[in-house]
C-alpha cells in the first residue's frame, strides 16, 4: 500500500495588520483547495493567530504523523534560520512520533521576479517605457547581512534583461539605506522617474510604512516623479512556488546556501555571532513593538 504524502505546513512571519494576516490565512486555504489529496495548515511565528504550534496540533488531531514545513518568507533571516526550526523542534517534543522535513525560503525565484515585473508595469502604466525608470526595491531589513544580500541579489536579477535604467535597494527596518535614503541615492544617480517596489508577500504595517515614506519623500521632491507599486500578493506563481518548495522538502532536495551565513562564517563586523546560540526573537519596528534581537545559532543547523 502506497503511504499517503506528507502534510504541508506553511510557516508565516506574522503581523498585527489584520488584512495581512487574513491574506496569509486565505492563501493557506487556497493551497488546501488546490491539493485536496493532503492536509494543509498554516501558522505564524509571532503577532498573529493561529500560532505555528496550533497549526501543528491541528494536523496531529487530523491523524498526521509526517509533514513538510515551508517558510512563507522571501529571505533566509532569523525566522527562517532559527525561529521556525526551533518551533518545529518544540512541536516534535510535544507530539512524540511526528516527523517532518523543512523546506527553504522562496526567493529570489524567476516566477516571483515575473510578478515583481508585473507590479512595476501596473505602477507605470502600459504606455510608459522603462528605459528612464529607476526601481527602488525595498526589503524588510535584517541584522543578518546574508539576508540583506539576498535582497540585493533579487534587485540585480530584476534589473538584468528588463530594460530599466537601474534597480537600487533599500530597507524599511534594521538595515541601511532606509526608504528616504534609498530615494536620495536614486536622485543623486540622476533618476527622474522612480518606482518604489516593496519586496513583501502580503500587505501589512511595514509595506504601508514604505508607501507612506515614499509619499512623504515625493512631496518634498516635486521635481522627481515617484510612484508606488503593490506587494507580490497571493498570485498563482506564489502558490506554484510554495508547492515546488514542498516537493523539494519531500524529496530531500534542499539547497540552502551556507557560504555567507553569519552564524557559520566570520564576516567582517559580525565575527562575534559565529557559534553563538540562537534564541527566538522579535523584529523591532515591525508592528509597533521594540524588542531587541537575540543571537541566532542553535536552530540554524536544523534549517540546513
Amino acid at each position: 500500500m502506497t503511504p499517503s504524502p506528507p502534510a504541508l505546513l506553511i510557516a508565516g512571519h506574522g503581523t498585527r495588520d489584520e488584512a495581512g494576516a487574513e491574506a496569509f490565512r486565505a492563501f493557506v486555504r487556497e493551497l488546501g483547495d488546490r491539493h485536496p489529496e493532503l492536509p494543509v495548515a498554516g501558522g505564524f511565528i509571532e503577532l498573529s493567530p493561529p500560532p505555528l504550534g496550533d497549526a501543528v496540533t491541528g494536523l496531529v488531531e487530523r491523524g498526521v504523523r509526517r509533514f513538510a514545513a515551508v517558510p512563507l518568507m522571501l529571505v533566509s533571516a532569523g525566522h527562517a534560520k532559527g525561529d521556525i526550526p526551533a518551533a518545529l523542534a518544540r512541536e516534535k517534543e510535544r507530539h512524540p512520533g511526528i516527523t517532518y522535513t523543512y523546506g527553504r525560503p522562496l526567493g529570489p525565484h524567476p516566477s516571483l521576479l515575473r510578478v515583481l515585473e508585473r507590479r512595476l508595469d501596473e505602477a507605470l502604466g502600459t504606455a510608459d517605457g522603462r528605459e528612464d525608470v529607476t526601481v527602488l526595491l525595498v526589503g524588510r531589513g535584517s541584522t543578518d547581512p546574508d539576508a540583506n544580500a539576498e535582497v540585493h541579489k533579487a534587485a540585480r536579477l530584476l534589473w538584468e534583461g528588463r530594460g530599466y535604467a537601474g534597480v537600487e535597494t533599500a530597507f524599511v527596518s534594521l538595515a541601511a539605506p532606509d526608504v528616504p535614503g534609498g530615494l536620495d541615492r536614486c536622485a543623486r544617480l540622476g533618476a527622474r522617474r522612480i518606482v518604489v517596489l516593496p519586496y513583501f508577500l502580503f500587505t501589512g504595517i511595514l509595506p504601508d510604512r514604505v508607501r507612506r515614506q515614499t509619499e512623504e519623500w515625493a512631496a518634498a521632491h516635486p521635481d522627481v516623479e515617484v510612484r508606488s507599486a503593490d506587494v507580490i500578493g497571493p498570485e498563482p506563481e506564489l502558490l506554484d512556488l510554495v508547492w515546488e518548495r514542498y516537493e523539494e522538502a519531500v524529496r530531500g532536495d534542499l539547497r540552502m546556501n551556507c557560504d555567507s551565513c553569519v552564524y557559520r562564517i566570520a564576516l567582517p563586523g559580525f565575527e562575534d555571532k559565529v557559534g553563538l546560540p540562537q534564541q527566538p526573537h522579535f523584529h523591532p519596528d515591525d508592528d509597533g513593538h521594540h524588542h531587541g534581537h537575540g543571537h541566532h545559532h542553535g536552530g540554524h543547523a536544523h534549517a540546513h
